[in-house]
C-alpha cells in the first residue's frame, strides 16, 4: 500500500554530511513546560530523504562489504516521488557490495505479526542473506557481523518510545561499536515529530519498548536519536559507535508527512500513525486497538466495554500482521476514530473513558501496561481517577528536562 506524499516542508535545509562522535550535554534555553510544539508549517518544497542523498554516502560504500538493516519502508524515491526502489536493489545497481541484510521486527518485507519470530533466511530476489534481529536475536552476534566493513541502517520510524525500531537501532549501534564497524544512517521524517509528550521511562521498568529514559513521543527523526544514544552514553559501557547521518533535505519537525509505504502491518494510513502513541496503550489492558480488522490504530473496542455506553462495534479477525487477534471472533464494543482530526499531543482520553466504562475495572490492566508507560505511575493515576489534565500535570518537569537534554542532537528545526 502506497499513501500520498505531501509536498511540504520548511527552510532549504542546507545539504551537509553530519558525522557524530561525542556531543557535550547542554542546557536548552526554552522555559516552555508546553508537551505540543508550533503547528505544523507546509511550505511547497520537496522532501528528498537520506537515502535520496546517494552522492553523499556512496563514496562511503564503495570498496567496502556493507551490512543493511531495512524492511519494506528502506526506498529510495524516483523523481516522481510516487514510484521507488528497495534500498538495497539500488545499492546493488550501484556496484556496491551489499553481503547482508538485518531485519527488524516484522520483517525484511514487513508483513510479520507484532512480536512475531521470524527466521533467518536469504533474500529470493537477490540471494543476500537476511538475518533477524527479534526474538532471541534482538543484538547482531559477533559471528553474524563477520566480513562486514560498515553498517547501513535504514528504517522508517514513526516517534513512539514503545515503536521496537529505535531498540534495534541501539543493539545495532553497540554491536557494531565493540565490532569497529562504522554506522551510516539513512535518515526519515518523523510523522509524528512535531511534538513531545507522555511519561519519562523508569530505568527500572526498561525493556525492548521502551530502553531509554525518553517520553512516550519524542519527536525526533532516527538520525537524531541515534546521534543522543551515543552522546548520552547508553550504549553498554559507554562505548561509542562511529556514526555519520545522511540528512534529509528540505525537512523540520513541523514539517507534516504522509509515509509513501506502510511502516509495519497494522500502522496502514496516516490516521493510524497519528493515533499509534495514543492508542498503543490498550496493548497493555482487554481492549483491543482493532487489529484483526482493516482500521487497525484507528478503532478500539472489547466485549467487556459497556455496549449501551459505545455504539460502535466490529469483530476481530485473521488478517495480515494479526494471525491471531486479541478477542478473535467476538464482538467488540468501542468507538471508531478513524475520521477523527489529527493529535498533536498525546491523549489519555480515550484510555481514562474505557477504563470508568468497562464491567471489571480489576480485570482492565496487564503487566505489559507498566512496560507501554515505562512507570507505574501512570496506571494508578487512572485507577484513582486522575484526570488527563492532571496526570499530564506530573510529566511536565521531566519533559522539559528532556527537551534539554536533547538539544544537541537535533538536526533538524
Amino acid at each position: 500500500m502506497r499513501f500520498k506524499m505531501f509536498k511540504n516542508t520548511v527552510l532549504l535545509f542546507v545539504l551537509v554530511l553530519i558525522s557524530c562522535g561525542n556531543f557535550s550535554k547542554r542546557d536548552d534555553q526554552s522555559n516552555t513546560n508546553d508537551t505540543t510544539e508550533e503547528s505544523k508549517d507546509i511550505i511547497p518544497e520537496e522532501i528528498a530523504v537520506g537515502a535520496n542523498q546517494t552522492e553523499l554516502y556512496i563514496p562511503l560504500l564503495k570498496g567496502k562489504n556493507v551490512g543493511i538493516v531495512a524492511n519494506q519502508s528502506s526506498v529510495i524515491f524516483k523523481s516522481d516521488n510516487d514510484t521507488y526502489t528497495h534500498s538495497v536493489d539500488s545499492l546493488l545497481a550501484m556496484h556496491v557490495a551489499v553481503k547482508k541484510v538485518f531485519a527488524p521486527e516484522h520483517g525484511f518485507r514487513g508483513t510479520a505479526d507484532a512480536g512475531e519470530v521470524i527466521k533467518d533466511g536469504v533474500d529470493t530476489k537477490t540471494g543476500i542473506p537476511i538475518i533477524s534481529l527479534y526474538g532471541d536475536n534482538k543484538k547482531p552476534k559477533p559471528e553474524q557481523l563477520k566480513g562486514i566493513d560498515l553498517m547501513v541502517f535504514d528504517l522508517q520510524d514513526v516517534g513512539a518510545r514503545f515503536y521496537t525500531y529505535i531498540s534495534t537501532l541501539h543493539y545495532v549501534m553497540e554491536a557494531c561499536a565493540e565490532a569497529n564497524i562504522p554506522v551510516i544512517i539513512f535518515d526519515r521524517p518523523n510523522p509524528n515529530g512535531h511534538y513531545v509528550d507522555g511519561p519519562i521511562l523508569e530505568p527500572e521498568h526498561k525493556s525492548f519498548v521502551g530502553m531509554h529514559p525518553i517520553p512516550v513521543v519524542h519527536g525526533m527523526t532516527i538520525g537524531e536519536y541515534a546521534k543522543m544514544i551515543n552522546g548520552e552514553q547508553w550504549l553498554n559501557k559507554g562505548v561509542q559507535c562511529e556514526l555519520t547521518v545522511i540528512p534529509i533535505k528540505n525537512y523540520t519537525h513541523k514539517t507534516a508527512y504522509s509515509l509513501p509505504i506502510k511502516p509495519s502491518p497494522n500502522l496502514p494510513n496516516d490516521t493510524s500513525i497519528n493515533l499509534y502513541p495514543s492508542l498503543c496503550f490498550f496493548e497493555g489492558t482487554n481492549v483491543s486497538v482493532g487489529r484483526g480488522t482493516h482500521k487497525q490504530f484507528q478503532v478500539f473496542g472489547s466485549p467487556y466495554l459497556y455496549k449501551d455506553y459505545y455504539t460502535f462495534k466490529f469483530v476481530p479477525q485473521p488478517n495480515e500482521g494479526a494471525k491471531t487477534p486479541p478477542h478473535q471472533g467476538k464482538m467488540c464494543f468501542g468507538k471508531d476514530l478513524s475520521n477523527s482530526e489529527a493529535l498533536s499531543t498525546l491523549d489519555l482520553s480515550f484510555l481514562i473513558e474505557a477504563y470508568n466504562h468497562t464491567v471489571d475495572k480489576k480485570i482492565f490492566f496487564n503487566a505489559f501496561f507498566t512496560k507501554l508507560a515505562g512507570t507505574t505511575t501512570l496506571q494508578q493515576q487512572i485507577e484513582e481517577g486522575l484526570s488527563e489534565k492532571e496526570i499530564k500535570a506530573t510529566w511536565a518537569k521531566g519533559l522539559k528536562e528532556f527537551k534539554n537534554m536533547r538539544q544537541p542532537y537535533l538536526i533538524y528545526n
